[in-house]
């Protein structure tokens, strides 16, 4: 561990034992690396396992760009109002503050690592929009 600039304790290297868990609807999320726990203030990663049948409904990072890679399962990914399957080793790149979604399209859990950018900004980190048009109703 090294001491970050604000003298709280943050680690270089990431163990199983040391990853920060956030049980959210869509699945728990792994946080691997984010400010707090690493001295992060450019990267975010977490690793994300969806069970079937779930996803994380269509939001927006008003701050930060997105980067999400399939490690295993299958992936029904929307940027914006284009889709495509992603299975392991595919990615999508979210710009900032666009619309997207990501929901498990398989009979296995999904996983998947999330790498967002900035770690450190104003405002709100996500936007729920999966109740708005066209969004509430893109995938029926």
């Amino acid at each position: 561990m090294v001491d970050d600039e604000t003298g709280a304790r943050a680690l270089r290297f990431v163990t199983s034992a040391e990853i920060e868990i956030e049980e959210l609807p869509w699945g728990p999320h792994e946080w691997l690396c984010r400010p707090g726990l690493t001295d992060a203030r450019e990267l975010l990663l977490v690793r994300v396992r969806m069970p079937p049948g779930t996803g994380h409904a269509f939001h927006r990072h008003p701050a930060m760009e997105e980067i999400i890679y399939v490690v295993s399962g299958t992936a029904e990914q929307w940027v914006n109002r284009e889709s495509r399957r992603l299975g392991a080793g595919d990615i999508a790149h979210i710009p900032t503050d666009m619309v997207h979604g990501t929901y498990n399209a398989g009979d296995e859990t999904l996983v998947i690592l999330a790498i967002l950018s900035p770690a450190q900004f104003d405002g709100p980190a996500l936007v729920d929009v999966s109740t708005d048009e066209p969004w509430s109703t893109l995938r029926s």
